[in-house]
């Protein structure tokens, strides 16, 4: 009986010449050549590498090369506000979409449609019925947000970290975030650059350093803090950084500058920024929003 990787390469080489079926018989030589390479190839792998188990479990911390660029889910699109709000309202059990921008510290549905369309935001709509598999039955599906965010991690020379203990949105709202400076990544983006552009976005700085090696993600499903009622899932990008020119010690505040497209489209924006260094983020709360 032949080996399972002498099998699988049989298989490959099948499938090729399946999808050529003229080939000249030099092409058929060489084919067979490089493909009894690729199974020596293989097996010397096999035999050198123990097998490494798989983890279950969904909310995992781990510590992993940095990813050069996100690519979210494909996402649905919407022409305005108003018809993101017809979609939205027969997919959820109940109707959040009033309450949004009107409870203090949320965020209003010019938001979300903005977020979508920029690609900061996927939604997606999940079937939760099994006589329905697409979930387009009303009733049947549920929406899910996904957005992906790059944190950043600033310590200052004595290694303590800063957060952002509160911010003032454009409806004098004071909002309590204690949390890393963070920021939702665009389409594309890697993450130095969500990182670097978060620091100029919220904290007027250009010179940044990403630590090596510091890179992490983690995945957090849980409901939304700016849109209540909507479930979030969050993938999370963590890397630490030095960050020159901001103060030492003390608390200070930074005025946004990253929003100006939710203040033309009437949306609630973040005016102002407050931060303070703490000696251990360990408790820290983790909205992500």
């Amino acid at each position: 009986m032949r080996s399972v990787p002498s099998r699988v390469t049989a298989g490959l080489i099948a499938a090729f010449l399946s999808a050529c079926p003229f080939p000249s018989p030099p092409n058929l030589l060489f084919f067979a050549a490089a493909a009894a390479a690729l199974s020596v190839l293989h097996l010397s792998k096999a035999r050198a590498r123990p097998l490494t188990p798989l983890c279950s479990r969904r909310e995992v911390s781990l510590t992993v090369a940095m990813r050069s660029t996100v690519s979210p889910p494909p996402s649905l699109t919407f022409s305005s506000p108003e018809s993101l709000s017809d979609w939205i309202r027969p997919h959820l059990p109940f109707d959040p979409v009033g309450s949004w921008g009107a409870v203090p510290g949320s965020k209003s549905l010019v938001n979300l449609w903005i977020e979508v369309n920029r690609g900061e935001t996927s939604l997606l709509l999940l079937p939760d019925s099994e006589g329905d598999p697409s979930g387009e039955k009303e009733g049947t599906s549920t929406i899910l947000r996904v957005v992906n965010v790059a944190i950043v991690r600033i310590r200052n020379s004595r290694g303590e970290v800063l957060v952002e203990s509160h911010q003032i949105l454009s409806d004098g709202t004071v909002r309590h975030r204690y949390r890393p400076l963070s920021e939702k990544m665009m389409p594309g983006e890697a993450v130095e650059e969500a990182a670097v552009r978060a620091v100029r976005e919220e904290l007027g700085k250009d010179a940044v350093r990403i630590i090596p090696g510091s890179y992490r993600m983690r995945m957090e499903d849980r409901a939304s803090a700016s849109y209540p009622g909507l479930p979030g899932r969050y993938i999370l990008h963590t890397v630490d950084a030095d960050v020159e020119g901001l103060p030492e010690v003390g608390e200070f505040s930074t005025e946004e500058n990253g929003e100006g497209v939710e203040a033309a489209e009437k949306g609630v924006f973040v005016r102002k920024h407050f931060w303070k260094w703490i000696a251990d983020d360990g408790g820290m709360q983790q909205s992500w929003e």
